[in-house]
């Protein structure tokens, strides 16, 4: 198979075949100009059958736990039949750009199966910790036939926005003892979470994390203002011991099943799609002007321009959009006065 053999490509992710996989996903996180058109024809051959894998996002602080959680989950699905994909999205080295942490080694017993696949991706200058690729990285392990699809973020932030925009559920990880974790709970990671764990509910700790679940729940209550009519549930496990794993599975179900009756997916999917044609418009549209090197030198004289108070970010955006519409052919630019 050649480095651009579409078609071939196509077959082995649709045959979980794990080397076209992985070669699918590299295609598609791949920067390199002449990878762009072959890796968005994949995609839009793997888009006429769409995924139907529950898509769960994970969040939380650095070492709560998440990759030990991660790994207790997923050993527990497998023994139930399940197929698993995660989607480690790790901190990027400053020298070679790619992951650090290496979650394959964090979670050998998931490495090890031929029902999970990990794919730790660095997430270089990404907003928010994400992997500007990882909602067609979702899109590949679908169509390869995997159940469940873990993202699992660097950390809490901007991190937790951007992964609720490509996943069903979203899952806070919490740690032991309130304190100044529960004091800074910001509202909108109230709305955005669907369920929150307290990890690490085991020896010493098991009475403090069983507290810290009441205290979350009292928080979340009065946080907590989506408006979909769900509310929050919050439960405390230990990842180490496997204690609490099946009763926080069970809450994803709950989760799942109320989504499906209420028609909450659906509506979160068609939102989802909407959103991710606006992220394509404006990679594209700034891919454009990084290509072409007058409006690359236009852009830096803007930047100089607005940082010295010679003009406004907004007249010069509307000469920046002009030049790069003008260089493409249009000979008008859209919303400006004829």
């Amino acid at each position: 198979m050649t480095a651009f053999d579409v078609e071939a490509l196509e077959r082995g992710v649709r045959g979980a075949d794990r080397k076209a996989v992985a070669r699918a996903i590299t295609l598609v996180e791949s920067s390199r100009p002449d990878h762009l058109g072959v890796a968005t024809d994949l995609l839009e051959r793997l888009a006429p059958a769409p995924g139907q894998a529950l898509r769960i996002g994970l969040s939380g602080a650095p070492g709560v736990g998440k990759s030990t959680f991660i790994e207790a989950l997923g050993t527990l699905l497998l023994a139930r039949g399940y197929r698993l994909a995660v989607l480690a999205v790790d901190p990027s080295s400053a020298v070679s750009g790619g992951s650090i942490l290496g979650d394959k080694t964090r979670m050998e017993r998931l490495a090890a199966d031929p029902r999970a696949y990990i794919r730790p991706t660095p997430a270089g200058a990404s907003l928010g910790g994400v992997a500007r690729r990882t909602r067609e990285t979702i899109r590949i392990v679908e169509a390869a036939g995997f159940d469940l699809v873990i993202v699992e973020t660097v950390g809490v932030g901007q991190s937790e926005a951007a992964v609720a925009a490509m996943t069903d559920l979203f899952v806070l990880l919490l740690a032991p003892g309130a304190g100044d974790e529960l004091q800074g709970i910001k509202r909108g990671v109230a709305e955005l979470a669907h369920l929150a764990f307290v990890n690490k509910a085991d020896g010493e700790l098991a009475a403090t994390a069983r507290r810290t679940a009441a205290e979350y729940r009292g928080a979340f209550r009065m946080l907590a203002g989506s408006g979909t009519g769900w509310k929050v549930e919050v439960h405390a496990c230990s990842a180490l011991t496997g204690a609490g794993i099946a009763e926080a599975w069970e809450r994803i179900e709950r989760y799942r099943d109320w989504c499906e009756t209420t028609g909450a997916r659906s509506r979160r999917r068609d939102a989802q799609a909407r959103e991710w044609l606006w992220s394509e418009i404006a990679a594209r549209v700034r891919a454009t002007i990084e290509s072409r090197e007058a409006l690359k030198r236009l852009v830096e004289t803007a930047e100089e321009d607005v940082a010295a108070g010679r003009t406004s970010a907004a007249a010069a955006a509307r000469r920046v959009v002009s030049a790069t519409f003008a260089s493409v052919g249009c000979t008008s630019t859209p919303g400006e006065d004829e």
